[in-house]
């Protein structure tokens, strides 16, 4: 989305205007095609970093990017705004694909980052580079923290005016399962990636896109960074599931066909040229937006001029393949194509991020040379297979490879693709010293077994037995951060520990963050004795009661049932003649998902109540007890003895 004046399609003339403007582009693409007007004798490499912002005390999102943006000035271009309030992107310089480019492109990217650091420390403030910001919420992604620009207000009306069911839904089972509805779709704002550019001649197109969609699945599972969401342990790489839902207009039908979603791989391999997905996608996609379309990209060619095919343009970047397909001009006036790969989460670290991608382009070149047509020697489906195991399962994955191959990820890259690696960037001159320095990084990360999606799954999974939700997500930001300001590779990361949380405070943190979810209710006919012994069974002392739609109708308590049961003792009564619904509290005091921990304490405090159920509208969504309070102040107060 990087032009700015563009709009939703509000009238029929101009959607007629505008599509007449994309079936030009298409055509002048073409002309420019047939004609030989594309660069073809350089190869540039590329890339964008986006991030998110996070306050320092809290470690959750921080809503500044308009105010970052304002104190760097106008001079600092490479700076651009993204979708929410707590993303930035920078856009990193072109450079030619050889000598030193691989270590340039880090050290531009660590300058950019440390001068946004310097200016997010007036703000105390911190940058994290995480495929998905483990600390982020549901309620952050509500509409209010959209970045106030036209056309990302345009995007999301858009999107949301195409929705055939009534919400967006997230559903991604991993080690936990995350079963959401949201009724906008900023939840794309939960990715960030490093995406990289490779320039690439017309005539090696084809051939070149067709290797990028192979290479997919072993990128994605050596650089996962992206295991969870709202405190949830998902996909290895979740920003594959997230995104692609996040966008999702489709909804369920009785019926079977098929709808692509926006957010796809693609449905098959790429055949004639670089306009075979223009048109696809044109075919597939309704416009979304539409902008002023001041040029006539036609007559343009036709007098020799190159066209910016503005329309073709802003289509485009409202259907996000996971490698797109990008149309430029050089400095020099000439136009050229480009492959834009998207499956690179940000982070760990900068030098972990090229270090990814060397292996990527290094095995682009190996294999460019090396196959004509990659297409002979794997099928289609294999190579979507690949890439959505890797996404779920990461270092773990089996891939049907090449020749149907059956081989783990680790030994992929250990055998093949670091071989290829090393031949590609020897192929095109890049320094042995870069060479050895990130492709030394994936090697290390497929011995060890350890991406950041596997360290941070070990370092949650462990502060879990110890802490709440919040707290292990915290921590595992806080590390995160730590790890990045020193840069360091990933694979010599130690696992985040309750140390990390030095500055967790809770009073800030809202109920959705620590109540428990995994909720045991009954129903108002229940008998009283299975109220009991699922208390029992269970160890715990609260047991909502609920309809059969969800809602919340009352309330039990352990004391509530020792009252009765001793009642029951002293007039000689037979307890099984009683139901839940002759006991329960039944309008009992709750909370709301977005109610602070400190409101939440007085209102038990005030109410003499050791229980508050949570609810959204009417329906039961958790539960928070004193328990859960004693375990967060104790904590509080061995930090303070500790002299944290």
């Amino acid at each position: 989305m990087g032009f700015q004046k563009v709009n939703t399609v509000d009238s029929k003339n101009e959607m007629m205007h505008f599509v007449r403007s994309l079936l030009d582009d298409v055509q002048a693409f073409e002309y420019m095609l047939e004609n030989d007007w594309f660069e073809s004798n350089i190869v540039r490499i590329g890339a964008e970093q986006e991030m998110c912002l996070v306050h320092n005390k809290t470690l959750k999102p921080a809503n500044i990017n308009m105010e970052v943006l304002a104190r760097l000035g106008d001079d600092k271009p490479w700076c651009v705004t993204e979708l929410a309030k707590f993303n930035l992107e920078t856009n990193l310089s072109p450079r030619e694909f050889t000598g030193d480019c691989l270590s340039q492109l880090e050290a531009e990217n660590l300058e950019y980052l440390s001068v946004i650091q310097k200016v997010l420390d007036e703000f105390d403030a911190s940058i994290i580079l995480c495929g998905i910001l483990p600390t982020l919420r549901k309620h952050d992604l509500e509409m209010q923290n959209l970045t106030p620009k036209d056309r990302y207000y345009a995007l999301m009306a858009a999107i949301q005016k195409h929705l055939l069911g009534t919400a967006f839904e997230l559903r991604v089972e991993g080690v936990d399962e995350l079963l959401v509805k949201h009724d906008s779709p900023l939840l794309e704002a939960c990715n960030t990636s490093f995406q990289v550019h490779l320039q690439v001649a017309p005539k090696d197109f084809v051939k070149m896109y067709n290797i990028a969609q192979v290479l997919a699945g072993p990128v994605i599972a050596v650089a996962a960074n992206s295991p969870l969401v709202f405190g949830r342990r998902l996909w290895h790489e979740t920003r594959i599931a997230l995104f692609q839902q996040s966008l999702d207009t489709r909804t369920t039908h009785d019926h079977m066909r098929e709808r692509l979603p926006r957010v796809n791989f693609g449905s098959g391999w790429l055949r004639g040229d670089i306009t075979e997905i223009y048109k696809e996608d044109i075919s597939r996609f309704r416009v979304l937006l539409a902008g002023a379309i001041e040029e006539d990209s036609l007559a343009m060619v036709q007098s020799g001029k190159t066209p910016k095919l503005r329309a073709l343009q802003i289509h485009n970047s409202t259907v996000y393949r996971w490698n797109r397909p990008c149309y430029g001009i050089s400095p020099n006036g000439k136009p050229h194509l480009r492959i834009e790969n998207r499956v690179m989460p940000a982070g760990p670290t900068p030098v972990d991020e090229v270090a990814n991608a060397a292996l990527w382009l290094g095995c682009m070149t190996a294999m460019g040379n090396q196959y004509e047509d990659i297409t002979k020697h794997i099928d289609f489906v294999d190579a979507r297979d690949n890439f959505l195991k890797s996404a779920k399962f990461g270092m773990d994955t089996t891939f049907s490879w090449i020749n149907d191959k059956k081989v783990p990820v680790n030994e992929l890259i250990l055998k093949e693709l670091l071989p290829l690696a090393r031949e590609g960037l020897k192929f095109r001159k890049v320094k042995a010293a870069d060479i050895s320095k990130y492709l030394d990084i994936i090697e290390a990360r497929a011995r060890e077994h350890k991406t950041g999606a596997r360290w941070a799954l070990r370092t949650f999974t462990t502060l879990k037995k110890e802490v709440t939700n919040d707290e292990a997500v915290t921590a595992v930001t806080a590390a995160i951060i730590k790890n990045q300001k020193e840069n360091k590779p990933v694979h010599t990361w130690k696992e985040g520990t309750t140390a990390d949380l030095e500055n967790w405070r809770p009073a800030t943190i809202k109920v959705e963050e620590f109540m428990s979810t995994d909720l045991f209710t009954v129903q108002k006919d229940d008998l009283i004795e299975l109220v009991a012994e699922i208390m029992d069974w269970r160890r715990i002392r609260y047991m909502p009661v609920e309809n059969n739609k969800g809602e919340l109708i009352g309330l039990i308590s352990s004391r509530m049932l020792l009252r009765h049961f001793a009642r029951c003792g002293k007039m000689d009564l037979q307890p099984g003649a009683t139901i839940v619904s002759d006991i329960m509290i039944e309008k009992p005091v709750t909370v709301t998902p977005e109610t602070s921990i400190l409101d939440a304490m007085h209102k038990m405090q005030q109410q003499r109540i050791g229980c508050l159920p949570v609810v959204k509208g009417k329906e039961l969504v958790g539960i928070i007890t004193e328990m859960d309070f004693l375990r967060i102040t104790s904590r509080l107060m061995e930090r303070l003895e500790n002299g944290k």
